[in-house]
């Protein structure tokens, strides 16, 4: 039998002190031989909260981070997207990767 892939989980704390856990849904790196993307060799993770439910609609996270040296990223690596033209990038990716069935389980 087969055993499930064990999912990569991160703990995040908001404004208030509060800790939330969400799951990786993927990490990625702008490419770099896209010379045209000023965003390129730079690493991206997006989360999405733990306990979700299959056909919930969910609001996705999305971060910047500087990988540690076994590609992993901690809370204190996350850096907030504030330039809309990386935001666009980022959205691009993730809206092809949910785009592609390959990426989910019958």
């Amino acid at each position: 039998m087969a055993q499930e892939p064990e999912e990569q989980q991160i703990t995040l704390v908001d404004e208030d002190g509060a800790e939330q856990l969400f799951n990786v849904l993927f990490t990625f790196t702008a490419d770099e031989d896209d010379t045209d993307n000023k965003f390129a060799g730079k690493s991206y993770i997006l989360l999405y909260p733990e306990g979700t439910q299959e056909d919930e609609e969910v609001d996705i996270q999305a971060f910047a981070f500087n990988p540690d040296e076994d590609g992993e990223a901690t809370e204190g690596d996350l850096q907030p997207i504030e330039d809309d033209e990386e935001w666009a990038m980022v959205e691009e990716v993730l809206n092809t990767f949910l785009d592609d069935d390959d990426n989910f389980e019958a």
